[in-house]
């Protein structure tokens, strides 16, 4: 059948509240312009992020209830440790409240002035944990993965050649872990191969250097990995995952994303040391090794969702989901980052808006406009995310690519609910001209774009 159906029913709703334009413009003031600041009672499709935002299973609300609340030793805690050894097969799983929470104990230990940290590209809350440690994080991209409109397979995949080339200038000693993004979020939720996490591998491994994964995605990388690379047709998803995760020394995760809960991840290692003085900082920061900052039943709908996630019929519907907003918004001239992503399509307010130069942040004029028009929240991933002014020249370095992001909630939305956003991402388009670009007004000295306020420039 050509008809790829919702792999599940509907079993509880939550009402959308109805705005008028005029009644988003008031909002949108209030908010200074950043969808971060709007109440979400005021949104009608929420695409700012796919974190936290899933709809949980019918077992995942059976888990809540069943969930152990001691403080130590629950056996929540060991269901959850059970699962994740089996998927990652990493010694040590250690649980945090979420994904940042990992990053920063994890770039805490390893971090600090003088070090660096190669991605492939970091995303906001990884970049910013590296640099409030004092190290530099950098990014190393291949070519064809910072080209929107190239179509390739796995076009977030590490440069190798840049990678080696970068080790051997700064010198190992001072490049405590390596880092690649399953998928490549700010590089448009795009695939990386198998074939260049075993060659990332093999370099890491070369100079003596640990390799970890943003395993946030995990699941979708790997559906991509089965449906685009040589060899791993028959394989399953879980299969191809395990193989994934066995060529790092480690990984974080943001469970808010492929374990469709709305709050967790974890930090899990191979090396004993290093998980010892972890679980150290866990305590101090987070909870009981057992815990780590959540509650017991998070940890039992966190264990049921990395099994719900890894379901094929699933992640066939999510894919292909996604790929039917691009190809929709493709056909009526919206240009896009190609091909379409695991969870999200990126707009490229370059080409969307080439009259608004970057200084003057055109996917933030985007985002306000498809809110203004019809409720949708999305968010700028470009120059106020990843633009920088230097402090000495005051010269403004932009960001590499000037996207927003429309990242779809998993299990929410319908297939109603993203025509809807298609209609309104093709009204904004074809009433581009009239756009202008916005100034910063208030800003923030680390993840300015969650709380930054904005003014239009008249």
């Amino acid at each position: 059948m050509k008809t790829i159906i919702e792999p599940f029913k509907i079993k509880s709703v939550e009402p959308i509240k109805f705005t008028t334009p005029e009644e988003r413009e008031s909002i949108l003031l209030e908010a200074g312009y950043n969808p971060f600041l709007i109440r979400a009672e005021d949104v009608l499709i929420d695409l700012l992020t796919d974190s936290g935002t899933s709809a949980m299973s019918a077992k995942q609300w059976s888990g809540i209830m069943d969930g152990d609340e001691s403080y130590a030793g629950a056996r929540s805690f060991f269901r959850f440790e059970k699962v994740a050894k089996e998927i990652t097969g990493f010694r040590h799983i250690i649980p945090t409240h979420q994904g940042r929470a990992a990053e920063r104990i994890l770039f805490g230990i390893l971090g600090g002035k003088g070090k660096y940290f190669p991605n492939n590209t970091h995303f906001d809350t990884t970049r910013a944990n590296v640099e409030f440690s004092g190290g530099q994080a950098l990014d190393f991209l291949t070519a064809v993965g910072k080209d929107t409109s190239a179509i390739a397979d796995f076009k977030g995949n590490m440069d190798i050649e840049a990678l080696e080339r970068f080790i051997a200038e700064k010198g190992r000693e001072n490049i405590p872990l390596i880092m690649i993004t399953v998928t490549n979020n700010a590089g448009g939720g795009q695939p990386v191969s198998m074939e260049n996490i075993r060659q990332t591998k093999e370099v890491a491994s070369r100079y003596g250097i640990p390799l970890s994964l943003d395993a946030c995605r995990f699941a979708e990388n790997a559906f991509f990995i089965k449906k685009r690379e040589k060899g791993y047709q028959n394989k399953t998803a879980k299969e191809i995952a395990q193989e994934m995760f066995s060529y790092a020394d480690g990984c974080t995760m943001s469970a808010k994303k492929d374990a469709f809960v709305n709050m967790g991840g974890f930090l899990a290692l191979n090396d004993e040391k290093l998980a010892m003085i972890a679980r150290n900082m866990l305590v101090v920061t987070e909870g009981f090794p057992t815990y780590g900052g959540l509650a017991g039943r998070d940890l039992e709908a966190m264990a049921q969702g990395l099994e719900e996630i890894l379901d094929e019929n699933y992640l066939t519907y999510r894919i292909r989901s996604i790929e039917y907003l691009g190809e929709k918004l493709t056909e009526v001239g919206v240009p896009i980052l190609q091909p379409p992503g695991g969870h999200a399509i990126y707009l490229d307010a370059k080409r969307f808006i080439p009259h608004i130069p970057p200084h003057q942040f055109p996917g933030q004029a985007i985002v306000c406009e498809l809110y203004k028009v019809g409720g949708i929240r999305s968010v700028e991933i470009g120059s106020v995310m990843f633009g920088k002014t230097d402090k000495i020249s005051g010269k403004f370095n932009s960001s590499a690519m000037e996207l927003v992001r429309l990242a779809i909630p998993r299990r929410v939305y319908t297939q109603s609910h993203i025509d809807y956003v298609i209609e309104v991402v093709s009204e904004v388009y074809r009433n581009r001209s009239h756009l202008r670009g916005y100034q910063i007004i208030f800003e923030a000295p680390l993840l300015r774009h969650f709380t930054a306020r904005f003014e239009p420039i008249v």
